[in-house]
């Protein structure tokens, strides 16, 4: 439940203590209300012809006869504010895990082989034997990859990072800002990883769409004007572990620079073409990724 403090008081000045919101006080907040001056966080940052707003000015300002519209609380990307802000994130964690169940109640082997990122490989089953992967038409897999893992480490890890910045994110950008950040990062890293791997090597995870919210985090904390520092040193150390032998580095590379594009739209779109704006940096990324998935294709067959 949200907690209000006296209105003579503004607990961020409280004992020296960082800024915090005044609604959500175990969060930070990096702007202050224009109507009232209090901090306030991603959640719950109304956009106004001005600056942001706090959701009570907000009501206040519907109560004098604005049109409701004007006064409709909206994130800092012009997304709806939800009464649960980490829903799309919970849904996804849910999908994830659900297909992680499935592939161990299964045996593993059928569900991976038809679902998991695949070029173009010789199947031997059923006889007489077929080509299966992405290049034969399988599209299907360029996405279905991204909600598949095999080991309990990898979506362990996975699940970790979709919950520490996810919540977050979607609180920020909105349900479905949010969710195109997260199925077009998952997407590219998908596609990259088609383009620039050998034709049979699979793969599967949702670590290209993770490193999109990545890239997207370090662009709204700028945006916030926060330090840069913390984000930053997760990003290369993430990097440094996309070296390592086995790990689908193209995957995390594709992810993390559509969701880095994707975010730097979201967050910087100008108020009076933001929708245009916000959608065709989406649909470019889209359509980028159609082409890169379009002309491996053609070189496979």
């Amino acid at each position: 439940m949200d907690q209000q403090p006296p209105a003579d008081r503004d607990p961020s000045e409280e004992g020296g203590s960082p800024q915090v919101c005044y609604r959500h006080p175990d969060r930070s907040a990096g702007i202050r209300c224009t109507r009232c001056e209090r901090p306030i966080c991603t959640a719950c940052m109304v956009s106004a012809s001005v600056g942001f707003q706090c959701p009570e000015c907000v009501r206040n300002a519907a109560g004098t006869g604005h049109h409701p519209a004007a006064s409709r609380p909206r994130t800092l990307t012009g997304g709806t504010v939800a009464a649960d802000p980490h829903l799309v994130t919970k849904i996804l964690l849910a999908v994830n895990v659900a297909v992680f169940a499935a592939v161990w109640l299964t045996g593993r082997s059928w569900l991976v082989e038809d679902l998991m990122m695949l070029g173009r490989a010789w199947d031997p089953q059923p006889f007489p034997g077929a080509w299966v992967g992405v290049a034969e038409g399988q599209w299907y897999r360029l996405l279905t990859s991204v909600f598949l893992h095999e080991e309990l480490l990898h979506i362990a890890f996975n699940m970790l990072g979709l919950w520490w910045l996810g919540g977050p994110l979607e609180a920020a950008l909105g349900r479905i800002r949010f969710l195109a950040l997260y199925l077009l990062s998952g997407l590219a890293g998908s596609a990259v990883t088609y383009w620039m791997s050998a034709q049979n090597q699979g793969s599967l995870g949702a670590s290209g769409a993770v490193f999109g919210l990545l890239g997207a985090t370090v662009v709204l904390m700028r945006r916030m004007n926060y330090d840069l520092r913390p984000a930053l040193v997760i990003l290369a150390l993430n990097v440094l572990f996309s070296l390592r032998p086995g790990v689908a580095w193209q995957a995390h590379l594709g992810g993390l620079v559509a969701g880095t594009l994707i975010a730097v739209a979201l967050v910087h779109a100008p108020r009076t073409r933001r929708i245009a704006v916000q959608c065709g940096a989406c649909a470019l990324v889209l359509v980028v990724t159609a082409v890169i998935v379009l002309a491996r294709t053609a070189v496979l067959t």
